[in-house]
């Protein structure tokens, strides 16, 4: 299959490329609005340097990875669905909910294949969750808890983004950037129920950024359910984060932390211990996922309207508190 690389300018566009060679893939093109990162990754990982999204499109990609800032993102997905052109994007597409709604219903709409690159989908929690539940052994949902806190944001000038810490550009702080795959992880769990804003606080601000350091959300689904997302840039370390996802339900209790899956179950008073996926490792899942349903003509494990439901959560949470981090 063949690939072409859009806004490699992003932190993410290494890891799209290793995903993308594990799976086989052929990488055939490269574009950014800096022509000097265009060409250092082509060098890289091969393919072609284009110097225009028209040249980049004329390498006649079967998938185009797209990255970059929001409104870039937005507006190359506008063009490539009405080109006919499957993707997958990073996140978040647009600078708010209502920037992304028009676009999803875009892609609905055509029926284009959009993959969102939220890569925590591929959590051994939600596998394990969807099991247990088909076996009907999982039991109602009390509560789940997501949390993502990386370390200092200097991380994101030092690679040359920092555009991510400008609300303006970026549509928030850590609150759109990381806990945006709690939320989706928490609607996955909620399947097409509603869900609520409970309750959402912002951290005091350690880095001297415009965009919040920290975040913190409660969230309520119409079946009762509560889910709490923590996302942060506040971890004392430019190496290692916190990474801590947990669902409890009437007879299971799940657990993704410290690289192991744990899973506890009352109905055999089993529990088991099994190696996790590192969590760097799921981009390569959910490439060879998105390549897998593109040929097989499957929607995408995540899509622009599960997105749109994510980022309008996030939406009414700084609508709530008042605050977007500037």
């Amino acid at each position: 299959m063949r690939l072409v690389f859009f806004g490699v300018g992003h932190w993410h566009a290494e890891m799209h490329a290793h995903a993308a060679q594990e799976a086989g893939a052929e990488i055939v093109g490269a574009w950014d609005g800096d022509p000097a990162r265009a060409a250092a990754f082509s060098a890289r990982f091969g393919g072609q340097a284009a110097q225009s999204v028209e040249a980049a499109l004329a390498l006649k990609p079967d998938l185009a990875v797209v990255m970059g800032r929001p409104g870039e993102m937005a507006e190359l997905a506008r063009r490539f669905i009405l080109e006919g052109v499957p993707m997958l994007i990073e996140k978040p597409v647009g600078v708010s909910g209502a920037v992304l709604k028009p676009v999803a219903e875009l892609a609905a709409a055509h029926g284009a294949f959009v993959s969102v690159a939220l890569a925590h989908r591929f959590s051994p929690v939600l596998r394990e969750v969807a099991v247990l539940r088909a076996a009907d052994r999982l039991g109602q949902i009390s509560h789940s808890h997501f949390r993502l806190i990386n370390g200092p944001p200097q991380r994101y000038l030092d690679d040359g983004v920092a555009w991510v810490l400008d609300p303006a550009v970026s549509g928030g702080g850590a609150l759109r950037n990381l806990g945006i795959h709690g939320i989706n992880a928490f609607l996955n769990l909620c399947g097409e129920q509603a869900v609520e804003v409970e309750h959402v606080a912002f951290g005091r601000q350690l880095h001297g950024t415009p965009a919040e350091d920290y975040a913190l959300v409660v969230l309520r689904a119409a079946d009762g359910s509560v889910g709490t997302v923590e996302a942060g840039y506040t971890h004392a370390s430019m190496t290692q984060g916190l990474f801590e996802w947990r669902v409890n339900a009437g007879n299971a209790s799940v657990a993704d932390r410290d690289g192991r899956l744990h899973v506890a179950t009352l109905d055999d008073g089993g529990s088991r211990e099994l190696a996790a996926t590192p969590v760097a490792r799921r981009y390569d899942d959910m490439m060879a996922d998105t390549i897998d349903r593109l040929r097989g003509g499957l929607t995408p494990a995540v899509t622009l309207g599960d997105l749109w439901r994510a980022m309008d959560i996030i939406d009414r949470c700084y609508a709530m508190a008042g605050n977007r981090g500037e």
